[in-house]
């Protein structure tokens, strides 16, 4: 996309949208992820694009969950809040789940962020995880 196709204000831009939208559940794991994450960075808001941000924080792959995820704390907090803890819960954490966790700032994942920032050999990721601990136990970012 290159910041230069048009997601909105025309119908050329509403063919690109549902174009994206639609690789969102490509049988392709990078198509799905590129996608997912392209459309967590826009600003749209739309129950189109929450559907699509929520059936793709059902994807097999945890990276895919995660772009999802942070799309949706970026629009709806409360929304992402149980979906985001129980990510949280599980084995496999990465930077957009941290970064949904850190937008989202609730005490309530507190105590599951306690179990992911313990050191590591991703000394980037661990800073990740303390940053998205720390927004949650102020409640801000």
């Amino acid at each position: 996309m290159a910041e230069e196709v048009p997601l909105t204000g025309s119908s050329f831009a509403r063919a690109n949208l549902q174009r994206l939208i639609e690789m969102m559940r490509d049988d392709e794991l990078s198509n799905r992820d590129w996608a997912t994450m392209l459309l967590a960075q826009q600003e749209i808001d739309t129950p189109e694009v929450r559907d699509a941000l929520l059936l793709a924080a059902l994807d097999e792959n945890n990276v895919v969950r995660a772009e999802a995820l942070l799309g949706l704390a970026q629009r709806d907090k409360q929304l992402a809040l149980p979906l985001v803890r129980a990510e949280l819960m599980g084995d496999i954490a990465c930077m957009p789940l941290f970064e949904a966790a850190e937008t989202i700032a609730d005490p309530a994942l507190a105590p599951v962020l306690k179990a992911w920032v313990e050191p590591s050999d991703d000394k980037f990721l661990d800073r990740c995880a303390l940053d998205a601990l720390t927004a949650c136990q102020t409640g801000n970012i």
